[in-house]
């Protein structure tokens, strides 16, 4: 089964099956493990945390985003959580629904509307981040501060992007030196097995 297979035989499965093409394997190698620690980081989280509260990760990104930056343009707020203005629609109004977020027109524009944590919103997020953030204490906890540090500041200057400029194909992507947005062993006691805002 592909999910049993360990990260060395995926990368040799993957060598022989591309034989002779000619491609970058350190970057391809890179970017694959990339994904893999971001997704298990994800899921770790969704499972001792946001489960709990009911939300998803894409959710709780878009309360973080409106909750660090405060009122904001729903444009910017997708941005900001890396996601589309329609996938956006949808969590808003879950999270209306759930009295978390608030929408307003624009004051100047009426095309525009405005996100704002109500103050249950406000409540939630003061209570519900710090338990985020000790999860996010303990994947890291191999890390020293100055090696998270380094991680951190490294991440974004390497792999962030945002889609302008540079075309490739038919991708245009430009490198930017902001962070991006959006299952190891759980710990024990859980059920697990940030734009221009670093996202949570």
């Amino acid at each position: 089964m592909p999910g049993h297979r360990s990260i060395t035989e995926a990368e040799k499965l993957a060598a022989a099956k591309l034989g002779g093409i000619p491609i970058r394997r350190e970057q391809m190698a890179a970017v694959a493990n990339i994904y893999r620690a971001a997704s298990a980081v994800r899921q770790h989280l969704e499972n001792s945390v946001l489960r709990g509260s009911d939300l998803t990760w894409t959710a709780f990104v878009v309360l973080w985003v409106v909750w660090v930056w405060g009122e904001s343009e729903t444009r910017h707020v997708a941005e900001e959580a890396g996601i589309s203005k329609g996938t956006l629609t949808g969590v808003v109004r879950t999270l209306e629904s759930r009295g978390l977020l608030r929408r307003a027109d624009h004051p100047s524009d009426g095309r525009l509307v405005l996100l704002s944590l109500t103050d249950e919103g406000e409540e939630f997020m003061r209570r519900v981040f710090p338990a985020f953030n000790e999860e996010e204490a303990f994947v890291t906890a191999g890390l020293s501060d100055a090696e998270c540090r380094s991680l951190a500041e490294g991440s974004s200057a390497r792999t962030g992007f945002s889609p302008r400029r540079r075309e490739s194909g038919n991708t245009v992507v430009t490198p930017t030196t902001g962070p991006g947005p959006e299952p190891g062993a759980g710990r024990p006691g859980t059920t697990a097995g940030r734009g221009h805002v670093t996202a949570p």
